[in-house]
C-alpha cells in the first residue's frame, strides 16, 4: 500500500484471533484482567501489553500508529486533544531553563500555551516572523538555549505555508529539533516528517476525525522522542479515551475523499471571494480566510450566512465560518492581535463537502 487513499482506508487494526471482526472492536475498558499473579508480574517484566487504559489501550495505540503511517513516521501516540499532543511533544524535547523559538502567527490556543503555561514550567519562548528566515536564524544565534523550533505547516488563520525544509536546515546547523502542527494541511497535503521535522502534531478533532464529533490529538515522529512524549501523556493524564480513538480511526478511513472534495470547494470559494474582497488561500487545503469589506457590517454579514454555521472550530463535512478575533485569538491582547493581523473583519471559512454551487450561492447572498 503506497497511496494515502489506500492507507487511510486500511487503517491499523488489532485482530482478535477467535473473533475476526471486519472493523476493530472498541476496547471500552478502564483496565485489563490477568489470569494469575504470575501473568500480572509478567506485564511489568515486559511480557504483556495492556494493564490500564490510561497507560495504553488497543484503540489509542492503533490511532497513533495509523497517523504515523500516513505521515511516513516510525511512531505515533494518541492524546486527549491537539493541545495535549503539542504539550507532550514539547516536553519530550525541552525542560526548565530551555528556550523555544515559535512562529508568531500560530493558532491562538497554541500561542497561549507557549507564552503562558510554559512560562510556569521555566521554559522561555521567543516568537518571530518565520517569513523572515534571517530573523529566525538571528534568534538561534542570540539564544543558544533554544532547543526546539515550532510552527504550523499552514498557519492559522492567515494560511502561510511554512518552509519546513529551511527549518530543517537550521535545525541541523544549530542542533535543535523541529516540531510542526500539521492540522490544517493533514498528511493528504504535506508530510512534515519527510521534510525533516522531528515531531508532527495533529488536532485530530479536525480533519482526521472529520465529523465534528470527537476531541482528540495525535503526535508522530522520531521514535525516541514520541516514546518520551508517550510517558508525559501517561504521567500527566493526557490520554485519549478508547471510544474517541475508535471514532477518529473511523473518520480517517474517508480522509482522502473528504480532503479532495473540500480542497476543490475551497479553491472555488477562494476564486469567488477574490472578486469581492481580500482573500488568503495558499492553493491547497480546505480553509479560506478573507476580510469582510468596509461597506458591509460584520454582524450583518455573519447573520446573513443562512445554513453556513458560525462555529469556533473547523474541518467538519459542513461548510462553516469562524470569527478569529472573538474565538481562536480572543485571549490575545489588542497589540498581539494587531501584530499578526487578526482584526474584527477577518473571517475563516472551512469548506465542506456540499455542492460547490450551493456554497457560492449562500456566500453571494451574504455579500448582498
Amino acid at each position: 500500500m503506497t497511496t494515502i487513499e489506500t492507507k487511510s482506508v486500511h487503517t491499523a487494526q488489532m485482530e482478535e484471533r477467535s473473533i475476526r471482526s471486519k472493523v476493530m472492536p472498541i476496547y471500552q475498558t478502564s483496565a485489563f484482567a490477568f489470569s494469575s499473579l504470575e501473568e500480572l508480574e509478567g506485564y511489568y517484566e515486559g511480557n504483556g501489553t495492556y494493564l490500564y487504559s490510561r497507560t495504553a489501550n488497543p484503540n489509542t495505540d492503533a490511532l497513533g500508529q495509523t497517523v504515523a503511517d500516513l505521515e511516513g513516521a516510525p511512531k505515533g501516540v494518541s492524546a486527549s486533544s491537539g493541545t495535549s499532543a503539542i504539550l507532550a511533544g514539547i516536553l519530550s524535547v525541552v525542560k526548565s531553563g530551555d528556550h523555544i523559538l515559535a512562529a508568531e502567527d500560530v493558532y491562538g490556543g497554541t500561542f497561549l500555551l507557549l507564552k503562558q503555561e510554559l512560562a510556569l514550567m521555566g521554559i522561555q519562548v521567543h516568537f518571530a516572523d518565520f517569513s523572515d528566515i534571517s530573523a529566525v536564524e538571528q534568534i538561534l544565534i542570540d539564544f543558544p538555549e533554544v532547543q526546539l523550533i515550532f510552527s504550523e505547516s499552514i498557519t492559522n488563520p492567515f494560511l502561510r505555508e511554512e518552509d519546513i525544509e529551511v527549518l530543517s536546515q537550521l535545525k541541523k546547523h544549530y542542533q535543535v529539533k523541529v516540531m510542526i502542527d500539521n492540522t490544517f494541511a493533514t498528511p493528504y497535503t504535506v508530510k512534515p516528517y519527510e521534510f525533516g521535522a522531528d515531531l508532527v502534531a495533529h488536532s485530530a478533532t479536525k480533519y482526521l476525525g472529520g465529523h465534528s464529533d470527537v476531541t482528540a490529538g495525535v503526535l508522530t515522529g522520531d521514535a525516541e522522542l514520541v516514546t518520551l512524549a508517550e510517558k508525559r501523556i501517561v504521567n500527566m493524564g493526557l490520554n485519549l479515551s478508547p471510544f474517541e480513538a475508535w471514532l477518529t480511526i473511523r473518520g480517517i478511513k474517508t480522509l482522502a475523499l473528504r480532503m479532495k472534495a473540500q480542497t476543490e470547494n475551497a479553491q472555488s470559494i477562494a476564486e469567488y471571494l477574490t472578486t469581492k474582497t481580500k482573500v488568503w488561500y495558499p492553493g491547497k487545503g480546505a480553509i479560506v480566510s478573507f476580510e469582510v469589506p468596509e461597506s458591509i457590517e460584520v454582524p450583518a454579514f455573519f447573520s446573513s450566512l443562512g445554513w453556513i454555521k458560525i462555529v469556533p472550530t473547523l474541518a467538519g463535512v459542513e461548510t462553516t465560518v469562524s470569527y478569529p478575533y472573538g474565538t481562536s485569538h480572543r485571549a490575545l491582547s489588542e497589540e498581539e492581535k494587531e501584530k499578526v493581523g487578526v482584526t474584527r473583519r477577518i473571517v475563516r471559512l472551512s469548506a465542506g463537502i456540499e455542492g460547490k454551487d450551493d456554497i457560492l450561492e449562500q456566500l453571494a447572498a451574504a455579500f448582498a
